[in-house]
């Protein structure tokens, strides 16, 4: 789950994520053939493949993301062992709670173990976004790959996207991360996100004609932004993904030094950045953030995730935590008549090995 920092990961910005409780599941046995035997839980479906037929393209299907896991390791120099595999997820799919990350991560370490082989987690993040960008066809950035594999118990990471460093920031303990789930689902793959990432690397082409070393939106200034007469849509992107990046590090700042309503501030100009300036929320989620700001006890609310739905996250202080869950159901039910799910999550490691 994302605090703070959305759409600046594929723009060599920061972030600011979670590991949360909420995990993917991956039993994993050994074959003896070259076969992979994939069954979903939640889907109740079985996929097979062979590990020898590199003919097999994206299906846009839930198994696009275990073939793509196993044919970036294979390609990468880890050959792999024919397995089974059984997945099953707490991970609301659609959510903008990085259910592809997870099952991708999930999948990679239990095809890697059985097969032999270890890999650093950063590489693993590495191979597993690659398995999304070039097999799956979504152009993500690598914030959810990474908070998979490296998230801290009860802290944050500050990311760099370019360099991939980090740190990691505690989180008050007298705090809450409440997470709520419109119900409204998303489909990244439609083409809004990557038509998003395609506008932000036009902006990238107009800024470099008036400075050569603009590499990403990272380098850019607002008020080169400004001379750079670009079309209304793409300047409004970028501007989206320059104030962000400048959040995210001031909200480091804030978290730091335990000045929550400056947090609380810059994830409501977060969320009014991503609804007016890169337009990827939708009436529910605005609806949640604005119930949630009028409760007691909430610093801060907005969107997390790529947006078209999905979730909110909250900043709730523990002793107003279980009336803010019981509010905003309530509330947000009878304005829409859709049941929230709400969560008070939990910042935990990222993927480990459950020996069995």
């Amino acid at each position: 789950m994302n605090l703070i920092g959305e759409h600046t990961d594929y723009n060599d910005g920061f972030v600011m994520p979670v590991a949360i409780h909420l995990a993917t599941y991956v039993t994993v046995e050994a074959r003896s053939d070259r076969k992979l035997v994939v069954y979903s839980e939640n889907m109740s479906a079985q996929r097979e493949y062979s590990l020898d037929d590199q003919g097999t393209t994206a299906q846009c299907d839930w198994g696009d993301y275990v073939l793509g896991v196993a044919r970036i390791l294979e390609t990468s120099g880890y050959p792999l062992r024919g397995a089974s595999l059984g997945i099953r997820s707490e991970v609301p799919i659609g959510s903008g709670l990085s259910s592809s990350a997870a099952l991708e991560v999930a999948v990679a370490r239990a095809l890697l173990a059985i097969s032999g082989h270890t890999l650093k987690s950063i590489d693993l993040a590495r191979l597993c976004q690659r398995a999304e960008n070039e097999f799956v066809g979504m152009n993500c950035g690598i914030m959810d790959q990474f908070t998979s594999c490296c998230g801290r118990e009860d802290h944050a990471l500050l990311l760099d996207c370019r360099s991939l460093d980090y740190q990691t920031i505690p989180l008050p303990p007298d705090m809450r991360l409440i997470i709520c789930d419109t119900k409204v689902r998303h489909q990244l793959t439609s083409g809004e996100y990557n038509r998003r990432r395609a506008e932000c690397e036009e902006g990238v082409r107009a800024l470099q004609a008036l400075n050569p070393a603009i590499r990403s939106l990272r380098n850019a200034r607002l008020e080169t932004l400004e001379a750079a007469n670009l079309p209304q849509v793409v300047f409004r992107r970028c501007r989206h993904v320059i104030t962000e990046i400048a959040r995210v590090r001031n909200a480091a700042d804030a978290l730091v030094t335990g000045d929550l309503p400056w947090f609380g501030r810059l994830m409501r100009e977060s969320h009014e950045s991503l609804r007016d300036d890169f337009e990827v929320s939708c009436p529910e989620l605005d609806l949640m953030v604005e119930l949630a700001r009028e409760i007691p006890g909430v610093f801060g609310a907005r969107m997390t995730g790529a947006g078209f739905g999905g979730c909110t996250v909250n900043l709730v202080t523990a002793e107003d935590a279980a009336n803010f869950v019981r509010v905003i159901t309530g509330q947000y039910q009878a304005k829409t008549g859709r049941q929230a799910a709400v969560w008070v999550c939990r910042a935990v490691d990222g993927a480990s090995e459950i020996l069995t």
